[in-house]
């Protein structure tokens, strides 16, 4: 348990490290070699988190309230920040619909699990 923890920690850090890499902080000329392999890398780190996030197993229901209160924290930050950046977009006039596409994904992902949780148990 203790490891996975550890190794998720890792994968997380280093999944937010190639994010804030695609932002270009340091204003480094971006070859589409290098591009393509910062992508790659985005997908293979992405899919390791998913599949931390997928195996997750509570012991017990303190663990498992941990879990659950994780997550809502986690759906709560992404949507508040969704929809501060759609106000700020909203206001320059230059909406980026990809913002308003996530949030809404989110919100039905969000929808469709409460009721397929709703329906199996």
């Amino acid at each position: 348990m203790k490891n996975n923890f550890l190794q998720e920690i890792i994968v997380s850090g280093v999944l937010i490290a190639l994010l804030v890499l695609f932002l270009n902080p340091f204003e480094l000329w971006m070859p589409p070699i290098l591009l393509m392999m910062m992508v790659l890398g985005l997908v293979v780190l992405f899919s390791l988190f998913a599949s931390f996030i997928w195996r997750e197993n509570a012991k017990d229901e303190r663990e498992g309230l941990h879990k659950m209160m994780a997550g809502r924290i986690a759906f709560l930050a992404g949507t508040a920040t969704l929809v501060t950046a759609i106000i700020i977009q909203s206001f320059r006039h230059e909406l980026d619909a990809w913002l308003a596409v996530t949030l809404g994904v989110m919100i039905l992902a969000k929808i469709v699990g409460l009721l397929y949780g709703r329906v199996k148990y």
